[in-house]
């Protein structure tokens, strides 16, 4: 069965972005791919079809300003936004001390790309995605429900996981639902060697497939997924 609603994801240039642009596109949505990498975002949108079926927006989620363009270009394209997919987001190493690799200057990036970025893209998408009564959905982590040690990147996660739930209970009268999508350790470029057991990014787009496929009246508040065999 055909679903031809608006569906807008950022980081939707590679990994779990990519998967579920494609898985999307199978179900018949009508697509707005977001991210930073213009090349290959817009070789995605020609791919699912070009401009009648899939329109690439070149956007930096840490600009407010690109985000609202961002959901004008999408009404502009298609005339309406049903369901939003804000998973543009990226990790660093896992050390708070001064012998880590990784330069504290990059946690204010994470915290603006993975933190910051998601409430802009509410924020831009809310009266749209309202006026549709439509379905929000956020990528967490695990690590957004168990602390990794020393990892900055848990943190925002975890906040993430406040933000999904300060917005479902936000539009708990309105008929729009929101789900937050938890991964465990999932071999996408956020990693630079491949993980010994890890889900697939067509795993996670699945799972976002299933909250969304849902009848109107059954809300999937969470998804967390682990690959067999992972501990944490």
């Amino acid at each position: 069965m055909s679903d031809d609603r608006v569906f807008l994801i950022t980081g939707a240039s590679s990994g779990i972005g990519a998967a579920t642009a494609r898985a999307a596109a199978q179900a018949g949505h009508r697509l707005v791919l977001a991210a930073r990498s213009a090349d290959r975002l817009q070789a995605l949108a020609d791919e699912l079809g070009g401009p009648e079926h899939a329109i690439a927006v070149a956007c930096d989620v840490t600009d407010y300003a690109a985000q609202e363009a961002m959901v004008a270009a999408a009404i502009a394209a298609f005339g309406s936004l049903d369901i939003v997919f804000a998973n543009a987001g990226f990790g660093g190493a896992r050390s708070l001390g001064a012998d880590s690799t990784d330069n504290p200057e990059r946690w204010r990036e994470m915290v603006l790309t993975n933190v910051l970025g998601p409430a802009y893209t509410i924020r831009a998408c809310l009266a749209a995605v309202t006026q549709a009564r439509g379905h929000i959905l956020i990528t967490g982590s695990v690590v957004g429900r168990r602390p990794v040690p020393g990892s900055f990147y848990s943190a925002t996660k975890w906040a993430i996981t406040g933000l999904a739930e300060a917005l479902r209970q936000q539009m708990t009268s309105t008929g729009v639902r929101v789900t937050l999508i938890e991964p465990g350790v999932t071999d996408t470029p956020f990693f630079d060697t491949q993980p010994a057991i890890a889900l697939h990014p067509e795993d996670l787009a699945r799972a976002v497939m299933y909250a969304v496929s849902q009848p109107a009246h059954v809300d999937v508040s969470e998804l967390l997924l682990r690959p067999t065999g992972q501990a944490l």
